[in-house]
């Protein structure tokens, strides 16, 4: 379950890297739009307005997410619809798809990213954004307190950690695809405000399958030694907490 609410905390941050992503985007004419894995919606109300001449789609398993994102719908113009982007199908093959930190959710990256370019119309577009935080302190800690004797029943199976690859293999991928491919790669200085700042940009993304597995005191438990945990790693100044995070960005297009 999403806590859109959770996930907002931190909204500056989480936004800068789909505006990153925009602005490398082929400069043409979309009719289509489709954004997948929309979230709150407020970032695909961007692509609304970024090309106001275009249909925008915004597709999300969510109906926590779907709430919100509904509330920005526009007759004819932009529109929210529930579904998994791993076997969505639209009506016919979109200018442009979207998908901005979302993909990490989802298992096989080939055979996604194979059946997302297929629906490609004749110029189409792919772009991509996807954290690969996943050797960094936060998610080592994680991995390692859901591996401890306390948790691993509960959490087995629950955590995946190597589901987002190098960026070399979606720049191959893309290329067998007959793709043309345009990728990089930001690490953000983050600097989060407030208590446990870590901890709490976890619980809207990361600590989701926790959060879901667990509950009452060993969900408490299990925060509450996490927490502890993070302070060390990522230690609150007077200015912030400094939170390294790795983002990898691909944009493929076809022609």
């Amino acid at each position: 379950m999403w806590d859109a609410d959770q996930y907002e905390r931190f909204r500056g941050e989480r936004s800068r890297p789909f505006f990153d992503l925009l602005s490398r985007i082929p400069d043409q004419s979309y009719r289509s739009i489709v954004d997948l894995g929309c979230g709150t919606g407020d970032l695909t109300a961007a692509l609304a307005d970024h090309w106001p001449e275009a249909h925008v789609r915004g597709v999300d398993q969510s109906e926590e997410m779907l709430v919100p994102a509904r509330e920005r719908a526009e007759a004819g113009r932009l529109e929210f619809l529930k579904g998994d982007l791993a076997s969505w199908r639209p009506e016919a093959p979109a200018d442009l798809i979207v998908s901005n930190a979302a993909i990490q959710w989802v298992q096989n990256h080939d055979a996604v990213l194979r059946h997302l370019a297929s629906y490609l119309g004749p110029k189409g577009v792919l772009a991509v954004q996807m954290p690969a935080n996943f050797d960094s302190p936060s998610h080592q800690l994680l991995q390692k307190q859901s591996s401890a004797k306390r948790w691993a029943g509960k959490l087995k199976k629950t955590l995946r950690h190597d589901v987002v690859q190098a960026l070399d293999y979606y720049v191959e991928l893309g290329w067998t695809l007959g793709l043309k491919v345009d990728a990089w790669e930001t690490i953000y200085q983050h600097v989060l405000p407030g208590k446990d700042a870590v901890l709490e940009w976890m619980k809207g993304t990361a600590l989701r399958p926790v959060m879901k597995a667990l509950e009452g005191a060993d969900l408490e438990a299990f925060l509450a030694g996490l927490a502890k945990k993070l302070r060390v790693a990522y230690p609150e100044t007077p200015s912030g907490t400094r939170f390294p995070f790795r983002r990898i960005f691909f944009i493929a297009r076809k022609g």
